[in-house]
């Protein structure tokens, strides 16, 4: 397998690579306008397709927030072209790892020891890599365990990460500049979050501790001694990926069990906690051999304040979304309309979201929801694919709404994926107390 020895983190460094990249995006942007000419059927697909490939050829060997975002992008399956999709997935579990010196050097420099000073034995080779850090099979005390390593430089190279990629991103998914500083910094904080690996084993022990009731549902174990702000180990959970579970499952029965329990634990969270794991990417689940649903990474969790989720799902129910002024009301709380609007942008704006609502809160609406629904999902990538290309809303100030749809609409959007890969047919009025 390839591994890096090294990873840029300088500014200069890291500067370069995206530069490069950037150069790349530059020569296919070129190449499109003239394939538009030549071979206008093919000529989107194919920028799209050379655009994914550079980005992520580029993104994959600075590792941290700057693939991490390449991560959070995959989940957009209704939203992004279907090249983005595909390989930005890579980075949810497969990018080449450290090497065996680089991780013994991240040992000693944190706990003053080799690994295997620390454990009984330790693989050197990661079992997989992600964009943060990547995994090792390790065994203690007559226990497996994953240890899990950060990447050197993550955490340090955020705030550059995001200031290098923020012009490739707004120009590619065309983010309009203006009032759009609050949204990267909302990322930033759960990107520096998540490379907080004494923070990460708390919010780890207090979900597993407040879930361990909800049937279906397994967490491992974590060890404090073990642990440290650049690595955390836990027990080792045996079972498939979910994304390999759902390619293999031909029984609809199990594939119900699974998807109520990942539907049990989300609503729990939302509903109860007010907190809930915003990472939802088949990489960070496993299934195990009795079909129950093992969640083993807690790094990005997002608070949901009162005043954004009373607003929030308020508007889920349909009677509220059709009383028009409690509606107007409701998206002013969540900044989706402001005072500087024209008519023409409450109106526009007003039936935009109604529409979004309408169809993203169908799940909601029934005692069951069936994920396997096509229709459903087909509506999404059409509703997406509509605003994408609406030059109306391209002369409009687009940026709107509170800071926390950033990773709550990226939780639901992920939940709702995971659950149309599973092909669930599942309960979503019950909640588990």
């Amino acid at each position: 397998m390839e591994t890096i020895d090294s990873i840029p983190t300088s500014k200069i460094q890291r500067a370069s690579r995206l530069i490069s990249t950037g150069v790349k995006i530059g020569g296919n942007y070129l190449k499109y306008y003239g394939e538009k000419i030549t071979n206008p059927e093919n000529a989107r697909d194919n920028l799209n397709s050379n655009n994914a490939e550079d980005i992520y050829d580029g993104l994959k060997s600075l590792k941290g927030s700057a693939l991490k975002l390449a991560q959070m992008l995959s989940m957009e399956k209704n939203f992004l072209p279907q090249a983005y999709v595909e390989k930005f997935s890579l980075s949810q579990f497969s990018v080449p790892p450290l090497s065996a010196p680089l991780v013994t050097r991240t040992f000693r420099k944190y706990f003053g020891k080799s690994p295997l000073d620390l454990f009984d034995s330790f693989n050197p080779n990661a079992i997989n890599a992600a964009s943060i850090g990547q995994v090792h099979h390790a065994t203690a005390g007559g226990r497996e365990l994953a240890v899990k390593i950060q990447y050197p430089g993550v955490a340090e190279s955020i705030s550059t990460d995001l200031a290098l990629v923020k012009p490739i991103a707004m120009k590619m998914f065309n983010i309009p500049s203006k009032d759009s500083d609050k949204y990267f910094r909302e990322v930033e904080t759960k990107l520096t979050e998540e490379t907080n690996y004494i923070l990460e084993l708390a919010q780890s022990n207090e979900i597993a501790q407040a879930c361990a009731h909800i049937p279906g549902l397994k967490f491992p174990q974590y060890y404090p001694e073990l642990s440290c702000e650049r690595v955390i180990t836990m027990d080792w959970m045996q079972g498939q990926h979910l994304s390999e579970f759902c390619k293999t499952n031909k029984d609809q029965r199990l594939a119900d069990k699974v998807g109520q329990a990942l539907w049990d634990f989300y609503m729990y969270q939302v509903h109860v906690l007010r907190k809930v794991h915003a990472d939802p990417h088949p990489g960070n689940f496993l299934v195990d051999k009795d079909h129950n649903l093992i969640a083993i990474d807690f790094g990005c969790i997002k608070e949901i304040p009162e005043a954004f989720y009373e607003p929030y799902f308020e508007l889920a129910e349909p009677e509220k979304r059709d009383d028009a002024a409690n509606f107007h009301a409701r998206l002013a709380e969540l900044e989706i309309l402001t005072e500087r609007d024209t008519p023409q942008e409450t109106v526009y704006f007003s039936n935009l979201f109604k529409e979004i609502l309408s169809l993203l809160t169908q799940p909601f609406q029934a005692e069951s929801f069936d994920f396997a629904d096509e229709a459903f999902f087909g509506k999404l990538a059409a509703l997406g694919e509509k605003y994408a290309n609406d030059k109306e809303l391209r002369k409009m100030n687009m940026n709107r709404g509170s800071k926390h749809f950033i990773y709550i609409n990226r939780t639901f959007f992920g939940l709702f994926s995971l659950l149309h890969d599973l092909k669930a047919n599942i309960a979503t009025q019950q909640l588990v107390s």
